[in-house]
């Protein structure tokens, strides 16, 4: 541990460099599905750190999984309309993480101290996200959705995956386009279709860019005969650094499909996956055929991550050997690289 960071200020057991994790601790992720706390106890692990959540009245409460008074967590307890209830003492902890109720001593005035630590909470694309700093001290905003607020285009908040495996790898694997032919031959891949046309990554504010154009089809297999004859693919990646990106896909007849990417650490050796989509097409076709399809795809690369070694990723590009289509892993390793992560990025 760096002698620099007080104890108190890493979870226990924490799996990251002390100084990756308080680099992390500083961007937001999602860490449940908006229709999963209704109203709760629910509860997430992100960067190590137990979480619970719940709602009270207006406010969604994103708190540290453990009471003040004797440390049980508060996920093991209830929820009832003033806010959530210990298992251990019935200590009830409403707006803002504060206590109130004592029931062992009701006429009481309540310690000012007995409220839960919160972080920030904010419900955008049918997700909660949150952060572990204060919003005072936070450096970006939740990464953009392209389309999402579009009326046009129909919302749909897929299941979370969880992936044994570290989130810079999954993240690298979403970006990389020179694998549909192989791990995806089963979904949309097509293995008579591999090359992989130049592209050219563009730096952005909080990350970079791309446009990556072929006739590889996003069609399901056995749909319109992989693709339409003729048609030029457009894939447009948005990488909002460290683990979230977004990917519009651009169909024929001006349909657009957007997937969100965003694979929220729960350790440096897990990884919980949100994939919010939106899309101005095939919108009376049922939900459910989009979260068996967008499982398929994403179960097909998680069995490539959670095979990969080293499990963590090398920063270092001397470390693994390189292609000319690796164009967006290489920028996106540089990307960490310059926001100051380990040479391993750790695991």
């Amino acid at each position: 541990m760096n002698a620099a960071i007080s104890p108190p200020e890493l979870p226990r057991a924490c799996t990251f460099v002390a100084e990756d994790w308080v680099k992390l601790a500083h961007h937001w992720y999602p860490v449940a599905l908006s229709r999963g706390v209704a109203p709760g106890p629910t509860c997430a692990t992100l960067l190590d750190a137990p979480l619970v959540i719940y709602r009270v009245g207006a406010q969604t409460i994103v708190a540290d999984d453990l009471c003040p008074h004797r440390g049980v967590p508060l996920s093991l307890g209830r929820h009832d309309e003033g806010g959530i209830v210990c298992a251990y003492h019935g200590l009830r902890f409403g707006e803002n993480g504060r206590c109130n109720r004592i029931p062992a001593q009701p006429n009481a005035p309540i310690p000012a101290n007995l409220r839960l630590r919160t972080y920030p909470a904010v419900e955008r694309y049918g997700l909660i996200w949150t952060s572990l700093r204060p919003v005072e001290a936070l450096q970006l905003d939740v990464p953009e959705m392209p389309y999402w607020d579009d009326p046009a285009f129909q919302q749909i908040v897929c299941p979370f995956i969880d992936i044994h495996g570290f989130a810079g790898r999954q993240m690298e694997g979403f970006l990389d386009v020179a694998h549909f032919g192989f791990v995806h031959a089963a979904t949309f891949g097509d293995p008579a279709n591999t090359a992989v046309p130049r592209y050219v990554p563009q730096t952005t504010e909080n990350g970079f860019e791309v446009e990556y154009r072929s006739t590889v089809g996003n069609y399901p297999i056995g749909v319109h005969e992989r693709g339409r004859a003729g048609f030029e693919w457009l894939r447009h990646f948005r990488v909002h650094l460290p683990f979230t990106a977004t990917l519009t896909v651009h169909f024929p007849n001006d349909g657009r499909l957007v997937i969100m990417n965003a694979a929220s650490p729960v350790s440096a050796r897990r990884t919980r996956l949100f994939a919010p989509i939106a899309r101005n097409f095939d919108r009376d076709l049922p939900v459910q055929d989009v979260y068996d399809f967008n499982r398929r795809v994403f179960e097909e690369d998680k069995a490539i991550i959670e095979s990969q070694k080293p499990e963590c990723l090398p920063l270092d590009p001397s470390f693994e050997a390189h292609i000319a289509a690796d164009r967006s892993s290489i920028t996106y390793r540089r990307g960490l690289r310059d926001m100051g992560f380990s040479r391993f990025f750790i695991s």
